[in-house]
């Protein structure tokens, strides 16, 4: 093995099970922490665009985040479909091959094209007609088309930029995706402020401003990253130059992992997306109400997200070595330290939700349904970030259709109607809405533990 290969290589787990505990918990917080970073990166981008254009105009704000509605179903689709990318990397490590990780890269980039070009062909041609075909005001649906366009157009950007951080994040290698993002977020800064009111005379673009300045940061990341990947010193030894044989299974594999992953995911968007639709059956202010619920959650969510990546490396590792032992106590490390890390954001939310509402707005309505609400969202934090960090896991442990089907019974089959029934024949309002996220939070981490645990227990008696 070239000696650069071999620095790759895993070394050995520790021999005290307690010493191994301890190394995987710091191996946890040093990789996700960098990933949580870059993952708030992505939520910051979005409200700076949205800052940006509400300051410049609140009709050009609707008209934005009407065009960004269908346009993060593809985002969040397509960060589903390329995770394979992240755990075939993780896997190629752990069995001490890291120079299969080249052309888990390849593939990935390959199916990025086709998954990037997919995405902007169809949100392109579908989207102005899914606007004016739910009925909306057509003036909010007509100054909505150009920007979705514009979205429709960084898609392919987005995907291969997609690829590359997680490829790298595969390698244990966050932190320059991290420094990439938030620079990306500087530029996207920057054009918004030239291109939204219309700077240095150049003509006000508003929503379709934000949405250039959103291009140009996809690209800027895209480049940043894909030199960074053409310069590593280790390159060659992780086989970056050169071109693998076809290999179907391992293609296969990799796209299967994203299949459920993308299923999960579009399950996830699509009741959170009803859910806007019972707060809007309730009213305006409950709508308003939910969106703080969502946007709230939302930032916080980002720390499980992190941690779930860091989750998939290790897991992954464990995997391609042949260690069932290292895939359980990786696993159960990072779902307690997650648990830890979701009741801590809840204690601190708790005492501080009348002060983050009226951060949102001074109405004393819309304050009067907000503050209660975000006190009972202090309960689904917890098991939320637990589910979505066990899902990662299993995915990274080779199982990919059974986060998919529990993620289907939990949001689709039990989330939405729950939710229904409490907000409205019940009349609980918003806050029937947030007890039904909590139900299908504990219900969903409940499911994807029971199957952890059972995969350990099967591989305990192989």
């Amino acid at each position: 093995m070239p000696r650069d290969a071999a620095a790759l290589a895993p070394s050995s787990p520790p021999e005290r099970p307690r010493g191994a505990l301890i190394a995987d918990l710091l191996e946890l917080m040093r990789l996700s922490g960098p990933v949580v970073l870059s993952r708030l990166g992505i939520m910051v981008m979005g409200l700076t665009d949205a800052i940006v254009v509400g300051r410049y105009s609140a009709q050009q704000l609707g008209f934005h985040a009407m065009a960004w509605a269908p346009s993060s179903v593809f985002v969040t689709m397509t960060v589903g479909l390329l995770v394979g990318v992240q755990v075939m990397t993780s896997r190629a490590l752990g069995a001490g091959k890291p120079h299969e990780t080249g052309a888990v890269l390849r593939r990935g980039l390959v199916y990025s094209v086709q998954v990037g070009l997919a995405s902007a062909v169809a949100l392109a041609a579908l989207g102005p007609l899914l606007l004016h075909a739910v009925h909306l005001p057509k003036a909010l649906a007509d100054g909505a088309t150009a920007p979705l366009i514009v979205f429709s157009l960084s898609m392919p950007l987005y995907a291969a930029s997609v690829v590359l951080s997680f490829w790298l994040e595969g390698l244990s290698r966050p932190t320059p995706v991290t420094l990439a993002m938030w620079g990306a977020n500087g530029l996207n800064l920057a054009v918004n402020l030239l291109l939204v009111p219309g700077t240095f005379g150049l003509p006000a673009l508003g929503a379709v401003g934000a949405a250039w300045a959103t291009f140009v940061a996809r690209a800027a990341l895209t480049l940043v990253l894909g030199l960074y990947v053409l310069r590593l010193k280790d390159a060659r030894a992780l086989g970056v130059f050169d071109k693998p044989a076809r290999d179907r299974p391992a293609e296969i594999a990799q796209r299967r992992v994203g299949y459920g992953a993308g299923a999960s995911n579009f399950f996830e968007v699509a009741a959170f997306a009803g859910m806007s639709l019972v707060a809007g059956w309730i009213g305006g202010l409950s709508v308003a109400a939910w969106a703080v619920v969502v946007n709230v959650a939302s930032v916080i969510f980002m720390l499980p997200l992190g941690i779930a990546t860091a989750t998939s490396v290790q897991v992954g590792r464990a995997h391609g070595a042949r260690d069932p032992a290292g895939m359980t106590r990786a696993g159960w490390v990072s779902f307690g330290f997650t648990a830890v890390v979701g009741l801590v954001a809840a204690v601190l939310l708790y005492p501080l939700r009348g002060w983050v509402a009226s951060a949102y707005t001074a109405d004393l309505h819309a304050l009067s349904l907000i503050a209660p609400a975000l006190a009972l969202t202090c309960l689904f934090l917890a098991p939320d970030a637990v589910q979505v960090v066990a899902a990662q896991a299993l995915r990274a442990r080779g199982e990919v259709w059974v986060p998919a089907f529990t993620h289907l019974i939990s949001y689709g089959a039990i989330m939405g109607p729950l939710a229904w029934w409490l907000a409205l024949p019940m009349g609980l309002g918003v806050n029937g809405i947030v007890w039904a996220v909590v139900v299908t939070s504990f219900v969903s981490a409940a499911f994807l533990l029971a199957r952890f645990r059972m995969l350990d227990v099967r591989d305990a008696e192989v």
